[in-house]
């Protein structure tokens, strides 16, 4: 059945260039202006490691409740002092408090703190989003959506697993997640997590910083990448919300506009690569194989 017309107005796909030979770096150097966005220092959270700080842009559009409740840790320092305590090599890096199960020494969650729904999916209809045209093996239709990679069945749409993205960890209810304990994705995509675990935002600088952490090799109740001593823990001095970080210390970040010409080029870059090596292009791409763009303006 064909899309309804407000959705088809919300769903642009992105056009098929023919300009050839621009690199993808060609295109996200010379990107006008008017291609590029500021974040909201609200929906920023800046994580200071003893090597750098990591920034993610959290997705209020998609788990409002979950944002706001790590909006409400970040404001209550809720992580200063903890750790990513585990890394495990082509999947995730995750951090919090390593020793939220033991009711003993958990680090209590702030008395504001509530329960949250499963924010697995959202409805479709309202979402500014623009389609990749190729086809999906996870998903009727995957594209972006204010810089966030998405997938939809024409009904609803989903936050997907690519590499870099944001979620909050749970136990076997759907909803038992609190916001408190997050994890990275820092390998292959793990599309199979897709609307199992609620994701709550991407990292958009410093995504170095945690890809290149010691794997850890404690299998911890048959989840593996555990480290075996708090001595292999990476510290987190503290998480803040942008809006909270003195403006002298912000990072001047800028994203690229997903719905930009720019961006579409770029895709177009990724879906047939040019220059003297390739000698085949694929015409194809994947929507965890684009990188949106982002950028510090010194």
């Amino acid at each position: 059945m064909k899309r309804t017309l407000l959705a088809a107005a919300l769903c642009c796909a992105l056009p098929v260039l023919a300009t050839p030979g621009r690199s993808t770096q060609e295109i996200i150097d010379t990107a006008p202006a008017d291609a590029w966005r500021t974040p909201d220092p609200a929906n920023l959270l800046y994580m200071q490691l003893d090597k750098g700080t990591v920034v993610f842009e959290l997705a209020p559009d998609f788990a409002p409740e979950h944002v706001a409740q790590i909006k409400l840790l970040a404001q209550q320092h809720f992580w200063d002092g903890l750790s990513v305590y585990r890394v495990q090599d082509n999947y995730v890096a995750q951090f919090g408090d390593p020793d939220a199960e033991d009711k003993a020494k958990a680090k209590p969650l702030p008395p504001e703190s509530k329960a949250l729904p499963a924010e697995f999916t959202r409805p479709l209809a309202g979402l500014a989003f623009t389609a990749l045209p190729d086809k999906d093996g996870w998903a009727k239709q995957v594209g972006f959506a204010d810089g966030f990679a998405v997938a939809n069945d024409d009904k609803n749409a989903w936050l997907t697993h690519c590499y870099g993205v944001l979620g909050s960890g749970r136990d076997n209810p759907p909803d038992s997640s609190n916001g408190a304990e997050l994890y990275v994705v820092i390998g292959q995509s793990p599309r199979y997590l897709d609307r199992n675990i609620t994701l709550v935002g991407r990292v958009v600088h410093g995504m170095e910083l945690l890809s290149s952490l010691p794997r850890g090799t404690n299998n911890n109740a048959g989840y593996a990448g555990y480290y075996n001593s708090p001595a292999e823990y990476t510290p987190i001095k503290n998480i803040r919300l942008g809006s909270e970080v003195p403006e002298s210390e912000r990072l001047a970040l800028q994203i690229m506009k997903t719905d930009s010409p720019a961006f579409a080029e770029m895709v177009e870059s990724r879906r047939n690569r040019s220059g003297d090596w390739f000698v085949r292009t694929a015409g194809y791409t994947d929507v965890c194989n684009i990188n949106v763009p982002s950028r510090v303006q010194r």
